[in-house]
């Protein structure tokens, strides 16, 4: 392929695509997260679109060296993915069942381990986008992988958005509700993964 608004078009609405998983999250940890500053939604969404661009480039690069093995354990992204979302989802369920007062809440706050939990399990599915990428050269992957990351980028600031205004709102049921959608992300990317 060459450089053509084909190219650009198919990376924007590939990093669309990719994205909505990160939306989904986005959006339940700014229900969990009603009052989070605008400095703190701007790491959560860069973090995961830094998965989205590192995600196809390891995939591609996976394509160009040790495309035997990553073939013959892919079948392990969605167990991983629907592993590690309904942990994060059920443990955000019960901190939102057990939470006593507001301070508590401030001290359960999304934390870098989690973020970095999430960012994996929202973004593994893109590892296969490195097969669909097989034929551009290192540079075409590289800006491809770059657009995937500014478009999963913003919208993932909309879903923060979205879901901290919702928050506000829904007050304690926001973090049941955040942890619902964590476990039907990871329901849904198992089934995607192990069914079609």
């Amino acid at each position: 392929m060459n450089w053509s608004a084909l190219f650009f078009t198919n990376s924007i609405f590939l990093g669309i695509g990719l994205a909505m998983d990160a939306f989904s999250v986005s959006l339940a940890n700014g229900l969990n997260e009603p009052h989070m500053k605008k400095t703190r939604m701007c790491l959560i969404a860069s973090t995961y679109g830094l998965f989205q661009f590192a995600m196809p480039m390891t995939g591609w690069l996976c394509v160009h060296t040790i495309v035997e093995y990553f073939k013959k354990n892919y079948f392990l992204v969605p167990w991983t993915a629907l592993g590690l979302l309904m942990y994060i989802g059920i443990k955000m369920i019960i901190e939102a069942l057990h939470e006593d007062s507001e301070s508590e809440k401030e001290n359960e706050k999304l934390r870098f381990k989690t973020l970095m939990i999430q960012g994996i399990a929202t973004s593994i599915d893109a590892l296969s986008v490195g097969f669909t990428t097989a034929e551009y050269d290192v540079l075409m992957a590289f800006v491809s992988s770059l657009i995937i990351c500014v478009v999963t980028f913003a919208i993932c600031m909309a879903g923060l958005a979205i879901g901290k205004k919702a928050g506000t709102h829904l007050s304690k049921n926001a973090g049941i509700l955040g942890g619902i959608i964590l476990i039907a992300i990871g329901i849904e990317i198992f089934i995607k993964g192990v069914f079609f």
